[in-house]
């Protein structure tokens, strides 16, 4: 009797008891046999699987209609490029796109890739006078490339003359600056120029007539910083005001510094004031001296004179610190009457404490044109105060329109606020 492993029928021939093909059943097969024909079939089913991917993988469609054009209100540093999404960008499927760039007929260099559904890239690498060629390519999930789509000619960016974005900017400098001119031109003219009184200001008179009855001497500190500094030089304004008054009531007037080109200064500005007074022979270079450049030896100095000779009116105009408060205190122990202005926002309030009067801020600057009554220094300050006025309406108007916004916001009152944020105020602009 033959065994069952020799009965292998043919196919074709053989049939079953029913009458049908007989089809073989590895089972039949040698065990060596059924095991390669598994392992073939495993390959074959990862061959096909591997060449479908790869065909798949090949079939990305390129962007179309790519465009190059130069970027508004530039220096000639920036291009934007352009195109139509390749058409196998579809939701379920993300299609990057890679940028690729030549200048001037040189070696092709990636410089970017953009997202899916992008149509735009910015390049802000350029340079005035170079051309520049592009190359985009799409990418696919699986790693496929597009075919290239590439500029037909090259394109060079151009420089714009004007920044359309900083027109409302120009019409706000054009308005205060036009403010100062016309301002400067009513003074010249003549026109009444009104500017408010300044209690420190007016008190200066009273500081020096005080000084004079007492028969003590005055104190005049400019301040510790050189002439660099725009508080010092508004605080040698105010000298020449004191020493000309100084000189009219024939009072002693002390002006120690902590700078040599601050001295030097000073004893020109308190001579041509004496000049002016009619009294030259009251100008004393002696008392208008240089002490030291160290902050606290000069302030010891300074407060040392005070206790040994006692002012009657200390008078601290200029850019201070730390001293603030030790002068002040010195002056205030003396029993002098203390007028002190400084435009540091930190030593206001120990000058406000322990003085009789303090400039704030700004009225140190103003000081000038309160004194002098000069055309030009009258236009500025006016002008000045236009560019304020200007400044408080945008304020209040754009904190209104935000306002608004917040309880309107779709329709006219979110356009005015988009466009007063994004086009006056330029906080959408570079």
């Amino acid at each position: 009797m033959r065994s069952p492993k020799s009965e292998i029928r043919n196919p074709k021939k053989a049939r079953n008891p029913k009458g049908k093909m007989w089809i073989p059943h590895v089972s039949n097969l040698p065990v060596w046999i059924s095991f390669g024909f598994r392992i073939s079939c495993f390959g074959f089913l990862c061959w096909t699987a591997f060449s479908t991917s790869s065909a798949s993988a090949t079939e990305v469609a390129p962007p179309t209609n790519l465009v190059v054009k130069d970027r508004p209100n530039d220096a000639a540093n920036g291009l934007i490029v352009t195109w139509s999404l390749s058409p196998d960008d579809q939701p379920e499927r993300a299609i990057q796109c890679e940028i690729f760039r030549q200048v001037d007929g040189g070696e092709w260099s990636s410089i970017a890739k953009v997202s899916a559904k992008n149509e735009t890239f910015e390049d802000t690498n350029c340079e005035p006078g170079k051309k520049y060629r592009y190359r985009v390519v799409a990418l696919g999930p699986e790693g496929a490339t597009s075919p290239l789509a590439e500029t037909a000619e090259p394109f060079q960016p151009i420089m714009q003359w004007v920044d359309t974005r900083r027109l409302w900017f120009g019409a706000i400098v054009a308005f205060v600056c036009g403010s100062v001119i016309v301002c400067t031109e009513l003074a010249k003219r003549g026109a009444s120029i009104y500017v408010r009184p300044i209690a420190a200001l007016t008190a200066l008179d009273e500081a020096v007539g005080r000084a004079t009855e007492m028969g003590r001497p005055m104190l005049f500190v400019p301040g510790i910083m050189d002439l660099d500094q725009i508080e010092t030089v508004a605080g040698l304004t105010v000298l020449s005001k004191v020493a000309k008054t100084a000189a009219e009531y024939d009072a002693a007037l002390e002006v120690p510094t902590s700078r040599s080109l601050v001295m030097t200064a000073a004893q020109e500005s308190c001579e041509a004031a004496c000049l002016e007074a009619g009294r030259p022979e009251s100008f004393n270079p002696d008392r208008i001296y240089y002490v030291t450049d160290e902050q606290f030896g000069y302030v010891a100095y300074v407060c040392g004179w005070m206790t040994r000779e006692k002012p009657a009116a200390c008078f601290f105009l200029g850019k201070f610190f730390a001293e603030s408060l030790l002068l002040a205190e010195t002056g205030n122990g003396v029993g002098a009457i203390q007028i002190a202005g400084t435009a540091e926002a930190s030593q206001l309030p120990f000058f406000v404490a322990a003085c009789d009067y303090t400039l704030l801020g700004e009225e140190l600057f103003a000081a000038s044109a309160y004194l002098s009554r000069e055309p030009q220094q009258l236009g500025t300050l006016k002008g000045q105060d236009a560019g304020k006025v200007l400044a408080t309406v945008l304020l209040l108007g754009g904190c209104l329109l935000a306002t608004w916004t917040v309880f309107q916001p779709q329709g006219v009152a979110a356009e005015a606020y988009h466009y007063f944020r994004e086009v006056i105020l330029n906080k959408g602009g570079a």
